[in-house]
């Protein structure tokens, strides 16, 4: 009865001998060696993805002038930056922090998009010296960067454009409405194109944002007609960057299956650029797509251990050894996941058991009520779609480690963050 989960796992995910496998390798195995809480990265799906995005640009995008930028607030690390530069694409940076990563792992200033709604003066430093692309959110960043300046080589600029309309979304994702934090209004981004002509600003493209995990990009329309408008109005020129950002969605749990299909988003941008860019008289730019969530997510499975089974008030509780502090998803914005024990997947009768983690609040819950097999303690549970916005948003919350992280393909099992130590937290202390 647990069947139709499996499609939740990376395509690569197997039951061979009652054990769950991704990538060829052995879950149980894994969790024995590496210890839980445990996130595993299936680099094949990761590829997999990538490759839906590159054959959907190269069949539908006329000019065939496109670019790739995978977002690094979804999951980032080094072995995401040797990815990035492995398959040639850009990688979006959001502060200092994530440019350092990214530097510090080899990748070209001209791969590097630098995000960010309230960038400070070391945020824009890094930039100058890393970057090759600042998207600025509004005009005290731009007036900030023609002062930080001082006869250094501006990166080229691109400006974030906030179109008064958002996608269907939980409302703590949405970024592109009316009032958002996000961005500039029409008048606020026509001033800011006139003050890159007035001091010869590095103006290079244009920027919108509209929302993230949505499965409908018909709302992407209006927004996409508004900001070409803009650019008919400022007059780019023929070489110019359009980037409708990205957020498009994936299944969390078998309810919301099948996935959504990324050809048919990539199809609807494309297409209705083309025609409205036509329309205008307006020259095709470099389209850019900024996918995060829809290349990682599916890539990574989440193993925890149960440590304890108890019922209250005729409430089936299973208490795992994460939760809150490696994936606050659910506290944040109830976020429905699935789940598969690891030994014997699909044996057993249903029960509705609710999965928590061993933190000190009642949000720590990542599973509410899901028919499982009796769980027992001591038995490994994997949760697929764990690969984004959650180890990006970890804490060290009562103390806890975060968690080591593996990269699997083709049965090759590769460590890439170690599981943080006591001894971590404690050095860090002056």
């Amino acid at each position: 009865m647990f069947e139709n989960r499996l499609e939740l796992f990376p395509a690569s995910t197997s039951v061979e001998n009652g054990i769950l496998h991704v990538g060829q390798a052995n879950l149980s195995e894994l969790a024995q060696v590496y210890g839980t809480p445990l996130y595993v990265y299936d680099a094949g799906e990761m590829d997999l993805a990538l490759h839906q995005y590159v054959s959907a640009l190269q069949k539908y995008w006329p000019s065939g002038k496109w670019g790739i930028t995978y977002a690094g607030k979804a999951y980032l690390s080094s072995a995401i930056c040797q990815w990035v530069a492995q398959n040639s694409i850009d990688l979006d940076c959001t502060g200092a922090g994530e440019i350092g990563i990214a530097s510090r792992n080899g990748l070209p200033a001209k791969n590097i998009k630098v995000h960010g709604v309230n960038k400070n003066r070391e945020d824009l430093k890094a930039a100058f010296d890393h970057a090759g692309t600042i998207i600025v959110d509004n005009l005290a960043e731009l007036e900030n960067i023609a002062r930080l300046a001082g006869g250094k080589q501006i990166p080229q600029l691109w400006l974030r454009f906030q179109p008064g309309s958002s996608v269907d979304t939980h409302s703590y994702t949405q970024t592109g409405h009316a009032g958002s934090k996000f961005g500039m209004d029409a008048d606020q981004t026509r001033r800011a194109i006139t003050y890159c002509k007035q001091y010869g600003l590095p103006l290079a493209g244009i920027h919108f944002h509209q929302g993230s995990q949505f499965r409908d990009p018909e709302p992407l329309g209006d927004a996409l007609c508004k900001t070409l408008d803009l650019v008919s109005e400022a007059g780019f020129g023929t070489d110019w960057h359009l980037s409708p950002g990205g957020g498009w969605g994936v299944s969390y749990n078998e309810k919301e299956l099948p996935n959504p299909s990324i050809e048919h988003y990539v199809r609807f941008i494309c297409e209705l650029a083309a025609q409205e860019c036509k329309k205008r008289g307006i020259a095709l730019p470099t389209l850019h797509l900024e996918p995060g969530r829809s290349l990682v997510a599916r890539a990574g499975v989440a193993l925890y251990q149960v440590n304890a089974v108890k019922t209250v008030a005729g409430k089936n509780w299973a208490l795992i050894d994460g939760g809150l502090a490696d994936n606050p998803r659910h506290a944040l914005y109830n976020a429905q996941y699935s789940c598969l024990r690891v030994n014997r997947p699909f044996d057993g009768v249903g029960a509705n058991t609710s999965l928590a983690g061993p933190f000190c609040e009642s949000g720590d819950v990542l599973i509410e009520a899901i028919d499982m097999p009796l769980l027992a303690q001591g038995d490994l549970v994997a949760i697929p779609v764990s690969g984004a916005y959650q180890l990006s948003m970890a804490s060290n919350y009562n103390g806890a480690r975060k968690p080591a992280v593996l990269s699997v393909k083709d049965g090759t099992v590769r460590l890439v963050q170690r599981r943080e130590t006591v001894e971590d937290l404690i050095d860090r202390d002056l």
